[in-house]
């Protein structure tokens, strides 16, 4: 059997694990919770391993990491934050959101190679993922120092966009960053579209939904609250 196969193998045994029904995100962590060391220190302290609970009716996006190994890769502890992922999966619950492979960012800038599975309860509702954060900077910097020694890696052109922060926060000004730098031009150059266009890319991945979010999305763009609410109306009442 072919290494690519034995991996394909896995990621399927993972899927089915993830696809059976859990009474609640508890029975989740009592089962998985012992995973986490195993899997952190056989892969090494830059491989970030997290239990969210998105267990409920009304889930805090600001508290959902119940169990945590090696979070210095990331910053962050017991107690901490979703990302930005975790706007999509509150939107649609039911949605099979698993992601293998796929790259993300730390607030600081560093490259992650990220994997994401999700629980569901006996109702088909997501209730618990465990996601797997790959820090790629210690192979960047041998690549660095070796030339060639590790190509870079191009995500593909559906993968998530994922962001992280110490607190929703931060999660919310890395998205905001993100939007701006599509536009291709910095904020003072930018004109009305440009502004509206920023709106829509950010409300399109939910981030409006954040507190506070248009009041922190219009100081960014150096404009009012009342604009920025316009902009944003404007943006989707667009075909």
């Amino acid at each position: 059997m072919s290494a690519a196969s034995s991996e394909d193998d896995l990621l399927a045994v993972g899927e089915q694990i993830a696809r059976q029904s859990y009474e609640s995100a508890d029975e989740v962590l009592r089962l998985y919770h012992p995973v986490l060391r195993a899997v952190a220190t056989a892969a090494g302290s830059h491989v970030e391993v997290v239990l969210h609970n998105l267990d409920g009716a009304d889930v805090d996006l600001g508290h959902t990491i119940v169990a945590i190994e090696n979070g210095h890769v990331t910053g962050r502890s017991v107690g901490g934050p979703s990302t930005s992922l975790g706007l999509d999966v509150l939107r649609n619950r039911r949605g099979n959101h698993d992601a293998l492979g796929y790259t993300a960012y730390t607030s600081d800038g560093r490259e992650l190679r990220c994997s994401s599975v999700y629980f569901y309860n006996a109702a088909g509702d997501i209730i618990a993922s465990l996601c797997v954060n790959v820090d790629l900077s210690p192979l960047q910097r041998a690549r660095d120092a070796v030339d060639a020694l590790l190509p870079r890696h191009v995500s593909a052109g559906n993968a998530p966009r994922e962001h992280f922060g110490v607190d929703l926060i931060s999660v919310m000004d890395s998205m905001i960053s993100d939007a701006i730098g599509e536009i291709g031009r910095p904020v003072e150059s930018m004109s009305r579209d440009d502004k509206i266009m920023v709106l829509e890319r950010l409300d399109e991945r939910g981030a409006t939904q954040m507190r506070k979010s248009v009041e922190a999305i219009a100081k960014r763009l150096g404009i009012s609250r009342v604009t920025a609410y316009a902009y944003l109306d404007e943006a989707r009442g667009r075909d």
